[in-house]
């Protein structure tokens, strides 16, 4: 009891925080022009492909390699100079008056930017995954042959791994927020995080596979330390080779989400040591 009473201040100032963030961000026209063109983005390239006549796998392979670039864009662009305008502005200063934690101060950055970044990636999935079930035909010829399944079910864990790489996507940002002493420093060191994140651990492991570092006996778990190839595998794992009947294998599951998992808790342990050393 006494122990939950002492987290009582730090909950109350992470739930202010957050709160602020979100506000902040839903109310920038900049948030809902970027929503938009997310909204654009994605109903183009689903009408470009055939998925949206055939069913929610079909739409999920038309989906991944844009979305897996779109999502950490939409992440850097809502938090890469958050933390870093905050100590420009001398909110962390006066926060240490109150005082907010580091650690607290940073979970509810976090918390308040993150809901606003699913919200913007999230909509227009589910919008088009809501055409899909209103305006899909039968089971596409190739899941007819193969004797494949298709549902939503499967829709919604692209939906899910899509999440886990926007909550480590903005963690990332956050991170290199942190580090930053001015805007101009933080979208420089925003636009290598999201360089880092979209395919610097990609090409990485190729490099790593084409010395002879890893071995294809271990490639489907070292993979999972690049967040991008974690995610492709999540997808590719967990819908894909689930809807034509195939025996997973590809990716490991289990390491895929907590190289996800790692990232951001990684990322917010370095925004939340650099906050408190400011």
């Amino acid at each position: 009891m006494t122990r939950f009473a002492a987290l009582r201040p730090a909950l109350a100032a992470t739930r202010a925080v957050g709160e602020r963030e979100l506000i902040a961000v839903v109310r920038s026209r900049t948030y809902w022009l970027l929503t938009a063109g997310v909204g654009v983005v994605v109903a183009s390239v689903a009408a470009a492909g055939s998925g949206v006549d055939t069913g929610y796998v079909p739409t999920v392979v038309d989906l991944l390699v844009p979305t897996e670039v779109l999502v950490p864009a939409v992440a850097f662009a809502v938090g890469y100079r958050v933390i870093a305008d905050d100590d420009r502005r001398g909110t962390l200063t006066v926060l240490e008056t109150y005082p907010v934690p580091s650690s607290a101060y940073v979970l509810g950055v976090y918390l308040g930017r993150l809901a606003a970044v699913l919200a913007a990636v999230s909509i227009p999935l589910i919008l088009v995954g809501g055409y899909v079930a209103a305006s899909a035909g039968p089971a596409s010829p190739v899941f007819a042959t193969h004797g494949g399944v298709d549902s939503p079910a499967l829709y919604g864990r692209f939906l899910g791994s899509t999440a886990l790489l926007a909550a480590a996507a903005l963690a990332v940002a956050l991170a290199a927020s942190a580090v930053s002493g001015s805007r101009r420093r933080a979208l420089v060191a925003g636009l290598l995080g999201l360089v880092a994140v979209v395919a610097g651990g990609d090409l990485g492991l190729l490099a790593a596979v084409n010395a002879g570092v890893v071995g294809s006996d271990t490639l489907s778990s070292v993979l999972a330390a690049s967040p991008t190839s974690a995610y492709r595998g999540l997808v590719f794992e967990t819908v894909v080779a689930v809807a034509v009947e195939r025996s997973p294998g590809a990716v490991a599951v289990g390491p895929a989400v907590a190289g996800l998992v790692g990232w951001t808790l990684f990322s917010l342990l370095v925004a939340t040591v650099a906050v408190s050393r400011r």
